[in-house]
């Protein structure tokens, strides 16, 4: 059967996406991470610093090599039939990317988990003895890198990651795959969770999108934030008591970051619940935004965690199978108001 996505590719003769012309390599990695829309409907299993300290928490012991893979494993086996794709890392990911459905593409992660802290800037680094070609060969129909960023950091940092951006961006497209680069916010000495930073995100998750957008940077797929914590929008279930914004306020906040990408954009999770996602989602929709996606990992599967630890693998396998997938068929009733990639 021919590829649907293809198909609807084709008829604007299967090189022209987003208002731009996408190479052979390029276009079929969309596709294979794509629904039959050509919407994004992703799962994100590359979680590995927090994920080990997660289940170290809840199982009161150190986690194994073989635990990390038997976690992430039954992640992709049970979510992948409803996920247009998954997100691993190649560290402890390849053997359950074998463990995906047929249908499911797959996404690989390209950088180390966090970031240096050995100066300032949370300066990024790349996977050793991994390359661009060596994710390829390992399966990969595209490649993510997360880059922390704040457009207030400063020349001397900020030029540092830039280029560094660049290089992948290069590297993607002489190995002819999809790049999709996530951009976190931050700022040094304040809670990223509190009052002062929400009054800040929207500003920093717009002008990231500003930049990042750029042609030079070979970005195929911006995998962003919510321009809002959710916590503190008035008027909404997951209001906190707080208010950084109206809700009139956070849908403009949507519009104005949405309005600056020229190239698709889908939506993180960000470790929230699946509740607070959604709602994020539903109010992204009711902004009129023209969102492509998400890549959604801990609002689906984290509230296992100690299900796993504490219970083992057939547990978690069947919680998966009820809450797990509850979970993630909600964010994907939300994508109904998400539009193809290439449209």
């Amino acid at each position: 059967m021919a590829n649907p996505v293809i198909e609807k590719i084709g008829a604007v003769d299967k090189v022209k996406a987003a208002g731009r012309k996408f190479s052979p390599g390029k276009l079929s990695g969309m596709s294979a991470v794509s629904d039959d829309r050509g919407v994004i409907a992703a799962a994100a299993m590359d979680q590995r610093g927090s994920l080990r300290k997660a289940l170290a928490k809840e199982k009161g012991s150190e986690i194994t090599d073989s635990m990390m893979e038997e976690f992430k494993s039954i992640v992709t086996e049970v979510l992948t039939p409803y996920a247009s794709a998954i997100l691993l890392d190649p560290e402890w990911g390849l053997p359950g990317s074998r463990k995906r459905v047929k249908n499911s593409g797959l996404l690989l992660a390209y950088e180390k988990t966090g970031y240096d802290k050995t100066g300032p800037g949370r300066l990024p680094d790349l996977l050793d003895n991994w390359s661009v070609r060596r994710l390829k060969e390992e399966g990969a129909d595209a490649i993510k890198v997360l880059l922390y960023y704040t457009p207030t950091d400063g020349h001397a940092i900020n030029d540092k990651k830039h280029a560094w951006v660049e290089r992948i961006g290069d590297e993607c497209r002489g190995n002819d795959i999809p790049f999709f680069l996530e951009f976190v916010g931050y700022e040094e000495g304040v809670d990223e969770k509190g009052f002062e930073f929400a009054c800040k995100k929207p500003e920093i998750v717009t002008e990231s999108m500003a930049e990042f957008t750029k042609d030079r940077y070979g970005v195929d797929v911006m995998k962003v934030e919510i321009p809002v914590n959710m916590k503190f929008v008035e008027d909404t279930k997951c209001f906190g008591g707080q208010k950084a914004y109206s809700r009139q306020e956070a849908m403009e906040h949507f519009r104005k970051a949405a309005a600056v990408g020229t190239k698709p954009f889908i939506y993180l999770s960000a470790g929230v619940s699946n509740a607070e996602f959604n709602e994020s989602l539903a109010l992204a929709a009711e902004a009129g935004v023209k969102f492509n996606g998400v890549l959604c990992g801990r609002a689906t599967w984290k509230d296992g965690i100690p299900v796993y630890a504490k219970q083992g693998a057939e547990a978690f396998s069947q919680w998966l199978q009820t809450e797990g997938v509850k979970n993630i068929q909600n964010v994907n009733e939300k994508l109904k108001a998400a539009t193809p990639w290439f449209a």
